[in-house]
């Protein structure tokens, strides 16, 4: 028996007679899917509006179960300023912590770690989102922040997760998460609107909630590190072998972490897939949420059941092919500093380019990134004279030893001919490329094409209006 595309499998006398069918039909189908839906949306209403009896105490436990981490004490009043005022910006981290049921992981860490970075961009509209990942051994600059003793942290440079481990070196998710923010916002220029930490247990909990996640990994996978063993083809996973399947970096690709995000990313598309297909019954949406909010840790305007059930609905209606995930532009710091392989820099003007899509709220073409940061311009091999064009003397040592601290190689320095009004990066046709990756890093700055300043040197022009990248 065939059935027709509203689910009607009877004959027609006439095509009047088959419209009514059809539309009879379409609407029993309708009807269900409106059961459906009201089932785990009525759940969902309770829990969030309390109402007496057994809603009430599992609205209690549930919203029991969240962390809040007061950030505003921590951030200090130097942030970004937000440019789209409907957009929001959440930073996400997986925690790495080894306390507690995580110790088994790695023992021997006396600080709190972070294991995944991800900054989730919703638009104004709500119509679509950008979902950042930042590798962890990003090579950026730390700004100072609270330990929790009584000290701060020096300005310095290093992997990006090392933010988390500063602020939480005594044991505190809020200053852990505020320094965390703090580097991500000078780093990115994007303002965070809220936080979200989730921990190894919480992870877990989430997958056997949902009975586990399809993988289907190419090649057999033996990581001592990750405490897993896989052999290839698809396969679900739950428990420890989900967790060590996103965790996994050094038995897998080229090893490092830019590998494990694709994974992660694929992952987390396949879960959240797999929630929204499974998750139709009371008893299911209560174990994945209990789950999920026990290990969740947030800002003091996020935490609870109700804000986060009003951020879900508001950003429900975003169809899948208008979720964006991507990594920032990056090369391997090798590339720049020949000593270190364990560390990775963002690429530029690529990563410029993309934080500033995402602060002004437009949609970033994936597709289009990826092809124009396939050939990186390292940053040392950009040649730099720096001229002092204040008048005031001085500022063009200053302005060198920032381009240096950033990788730039300078080729000299002095004064301009004579002073100008602002900031200025000129350059010869040939070396456009560079002059827009030292331009990436002074945003302000104006550049001017077809000077021939000498050979195989950008010429960055120190104005009043000069400020260190750093």
């Amino acid at each position: 028996m065939v059935r027709d595309e509203y689910g009607y499998d009877g004959e027609y006398d006439d095509d009047y007679g088959g419209r009514r069918a059809r539309r009879r039909a379409h609407r029993r189908t309708r009807t269900r899917r409106k059961r459906v839906f009201a089932w785990s949306g009525g759940f969902l209403t309770t829990l969030v509006l309390g109402t007496a009896g057994a809603g009430l105490w599992v609205y209690r436990h549930l919203d029991g179960n969240i962390t809040s981490a007061d950030l505003d004490q921590h951030l200090g009043g130097n942030r970004p300023q937000k440019l789209a005022s409907r957009s929001m910006n959440i930073l996400v981290v997986g925690s790495d912590s080894r306390a507690g049921a995580n110790a088994k992981y790695g023992k021997g860490m006396r600080t709190m770690q972070s294991d995944t970075l991800m900054v989730v961009h919703l638009s104004a509209d709500r119509k679509w989102a950008t979902v950042m990942s930042l590798p962890r051994d990003s090579y950026v600059r730390i700004p100072s922040c609270d330990r929790g003793d009584g000290t701060t942290s020096a300005p310095h440079s290093f992997k990006i997760n090392e933010s988390f481990a500063i602020g939480g070196s005594k044991g505190d998710i809020s200053r852990a998460a505020a320094c965390t923010i703090k580097t991500v916002e000078a780093n990115t220029g994007l303002r965070m609107d809220h936080f979200m930490s989730l921990d190894f247990q919480g992870f877990k909990g989430m997958v056997n909630a949902l009975g586990g996640v399809e993988v289907c990994p190419k090649e057999p996978i033996h990581d001592a590190k990750a405490h897993l063993d896989m052999e290839p083809g698809c396969q679900t996973v739950r428990d420890e072998k989900a967790l060590g399947y996103v965790r996994s970096r050094y038995s897998m690709g080229d090893g490092s972490d830019l590998g494990r995000i694709g994974r992660q990313q694929e992952f987390m598309r396949a879960l959240a897939e797999k929630a929204r297909k499974k998750v139709t019954s009371p008893d299911e949406l209560y174990g994945f949420l209990d789950e999920t909010t026990k290990s969740l840790t947030t800002d003091k305007d996020l935490a609870g059941l109700k804000p986060l059930y009003n951020l879900a609905n508001e950003v429900k209606g975003i169809p899948k092919d208008r979720l964006t995930f991507l990594t920032v532009p990056n090369y391997p710091r090798q590339a720049d500093v020949p000593s270190d392989k364990a560390n990775v820099v963002w690429q530029y003007p690529q990563a410029a380019g993309l934080f500033d899509k995402l602060a002004h709220d437009k949609e970033v073409d994936k597709e289009q990134l990826e092809a124009s940061s396939k050939d990186p311009v390292p940053t040392r091999s950009v040649r730099v004279r720096v001229l002092d064009g204040t008048g005031t003397g001085g500022r063009a040592a200053e302005a060198a030893e920032d381009l240096r601290e950033l990788g730039f190689t300078v080729a000299s320095t002095g004064d301009a001919p004579e002073p100008v009004r602002r900031t200025t990066v000129g350059y010869p046709d040939a070396l456009r490329r560079s002059a827009e990756v030292l331009a990436a890093r002074l945003p302000y700055a104006a550049e001017r094409g077809g000077e021939q300043a000498g050979a195989g040197t950008v010429t960055l022009t120190v104005g009043p209006d000069y400020k260190s990248p750093r």
